[in-house]
């Protein structure tokens, strides 16, 4: 047994050192490629990964050799091509960039148009759900409708107009929740105000009887919760708004809007109101 540990221990030493050479001898063709430090090698391996969808490699290739093709022909298909790995790899932010900025330097491309087209769907693609901060939405149209405006003719011109309005139905779909979370927490000012901005902003929102029924309901208690002074005038904007509701859509037999607005015309009479004002005036 003595004499077996030594020859056990070097045997052990020998299969280790055949594992090794082995790992090494099994070294991936890319790996040796990210490391041959080969740039035409590297540029043909990248485009072939690219081709074959395999983004995340094609996209640490095109990283490593950019900088070595700057300023060469080479350059402008590179920096598309790992825009898009980025792109697809739902590195969004990062292809609205690369997509942007090869729009920007690459002026004379043909790929121009879908660069920029590319750089806002990019932005499009972060447009959160409605109930979260809407900054990448408002990005995006304006990213869109910039589109639109330099490119009128482009076949890109239905899409983008499409996407406009699926985002900005977003935002509609944010100021109408907005305005009924301020009346629930009454906070009935600021419902009023989210809501007018709503109808101007969206004017030919599909919403519009119910933000305007909304906006009588919020009315009336904003003037029934209001310091006594200035109830009176509150009513009477209730009964306008009431009013308006009615001219709107005159088939509507809303009663809850007719009652409504029969309480604030009544509550606007009250003989007090005036009293209070004339006591004021003389003090």
């Amino acid at each position: 047994m003595l004499i077996l540990r030594p020859f056990m221990r070097y045997f052990k030493y020998l299969l280790v050192c055949t594992i090794l050479i082995g790992l090494g001898a099994c070294k991936s063709a890319y790996e040796k490629v990210r490391t041959s430090g080969d740039l035409p090698l590297m540029l043909k391996t990248a485009n072939k990964l690219y081709a074959d969808k395999e983004y995340l490699k094609a996209s640490t290739l095109y990283d490593m050799i950019y900088s070595s093709y700057r300023g060469s022909k080479e350059a402008e298909e590179i920096y598309y091509n790992n825009a898009d790995c980025n792109f697809h790899l739902s590195n969004y932010e990062t292809s609205n960039y690369m997509f942007g900025n090869y729009a920007n330097t690459f002026y004379n491309s043909p790929k121009r148009e879908e660069a920029e087209f590319m750089a806002a769907y990019s932005i499009y693609k972060t447009s959160p759900d409605y109930r979260l901060d809407q900054t990448p939405t408002i990005k995006s149209i304006d990213l869109f409708q910039n589109f639109i405006n330099s490119h009128p003719e482009s076949p890109k011109v239905k899409e983008c107009t499409k996407i406009i309005d699926e985002l900005r139905a977003k935002l509609e779909v944010k100021a109408f929740e907005q305005g009924k979370l301020y009346y629930h927490l009454q906070h009935y000012q600021g419902a009023i105000s989210t809501l007018d901005n709503l109808l101007n902003e969206f004017p030919d929102t599909r919403n519009e009887k119910a933000v305007r029924q909304l906006m009588v309901k919020a009315a009336f208690e904003w003037a029934s919760n209001s310091i006594f002074e200035k109830q009176k005038d509150r009513f009477l904007k209730t009964v306008e708004l009431a009013d308006l509701y009615n001219s709107k859509f005159p088939k509507e037999k809303n009663k809850e809007i007719h009652d409504i607005r029969a309480k604030a015309l009544t509550k606007s009479k009250n003989p007090l109101y005036d009293g209070h004002k004339n006591a004021s005036t003389k003090s």
